[in-house]
């Protein structure tokens, strides 16, 4: 009787080499567990998954990243020359110097706190919306060799609409950090629309400040006759109060010529003091106006060998040898007749 062959299944683990031999003296045993794979081994299609998830995963991350910066949510590092300051016309036209050292000396000692705001301009240039202090007390450290950041600001990236919400945004900084002056904020109203940027004052006016009350927005709007009249020639605007500079304004609104007079004035004196342009400003505006049907009085003969001085409270001053009884008498009769 023949003896019976035990066939064993196929094994996937079976060679090529000894596939259809015959030979199953190297043939693994059918019941052994199957070799262990190396740590660095898988099959091709969860190698391919992996690939797949993580490509995914990084592509997730980089749109995240962009749209991050892209609404403003991300701090980035710039060169503090890679920022133009004078992107927007700045509406703070006064640095108070001991503030500037001030915020200066906090920088240095604990570093910048809180970014700047920036539109991108391409060509790795940056516009400044908002935080000029800061910018300008880091460039002035950098110039000192104490600049916290190496010569860095730390910026998130703004991408406003337009011109328009780029002025707001700048406004609504200083307002929140530093209160404008009436002047300062009727000055960047009146830029903002000799710039094009808004098609009136009126619209300015709505557009920049449309968080204020409508009698706060009509001030602003009687200091813009004051910005109109004497911008460039004041040396201390932000010093004029909400109380001088409306009576100024009614005054600059009565009188078409009072503008021109008082600027000519200022730039042939400059006042030496914040308080002494207030009083030309405030003599100036309360001063009364001759009545157009009053004739004027006789003006004085010129007298020999006088001096006549304008001093900075706007008075008048008459000095020398001519300076006599007859010439004080003549001088008051001729001012009553004004009168």
């Amino acid at each position: 009787m023949a003896k019976r062959r035990r066939l064993a299944p196929p094994s996937p683990f079976h060679s090529d080499a000894t596939a259809g031999t015959g030979a199953n003296a190297d043939a693994p045993d059918p019941v052994a567990p199957p070799p262990r794979r190396s740590a660095g081994s898988f099959a091709p299609i969860a190698s391919v998954a992996g690939e797949t998830s993580a490509a995914a995963a990084l592509s997730e991350l980089a749109e995240t990243i962009e749209e991050a910066r892209r609404g403003g949510r991300m701090v980035v590092d710039l060169p503090l020359d890679a920022v133009e300051a004078d992107y927007l016309v700045r509406d703070r036209i006064v640095v108070d110097e001991e503030e500037m050292r001030v915020l200066m000396e906090s920088l240095a000692a604990r570093g910048q706190q809180t970014p700047i705001d920036v539109t991108d301009l391409g060509g790795g240039r940056y516009g400044l919306i908002s935080g000029w202090r800061r910018l300008e007390a880091l460039r002035r450290l950098a110039a000192e060799g104490r600049a916290p950041g190496g010569g860095h600001v730390l910026a998130l990236l703004r991408r406003p609409e337009d011109a328009t919400e780029a002025y707001v945004a700048m406004i609504e900084e200083n307002e929140i950090r530093v209160g404008l002056s009436y002047y300062e904020r009727a000055r960047i109203a009146a830029r903002a629309v000799d710039q094009g940027v808004f098609g009136s004052e009126r619209d300015a006016l709505r557009g920049l400040f449309h968080s204020a009350s409508r009698a706060k927005r009509s001030k602003i709007g009687s200091f813009l006759t004051i910005v109109r009249s004497l911008d460039g020639a004041l040396r201390h605007p932000a010093a004029l109060g909400e109380r001088a500079g409306l009576v100024l304004a009614r005054a600059l609104d009565t009188d078409p010529g009072l503008g021109p007079r008082l600027r000519a004035a200022l730039e042939a004196a400059p006042p030496a003091s914040a308080e002494a342009e207030l009083k030309r400003l405030t003599a100036a505006a309360t001063s009364r106006r001759m009545p157009a049907e009053a004739a004027p009085a006789p003006a004085p003969a010129a007298a020999p060998q006088v001096t006549l001085e304008r001093l900075d409270d706007n008075s008048l001053r008459l000095s020398g040898p001519g300076v006599t009884d007859a010439l004080e008498a003549a001088l008051a009769r001729w001012l009553a007749g004004r009168g």
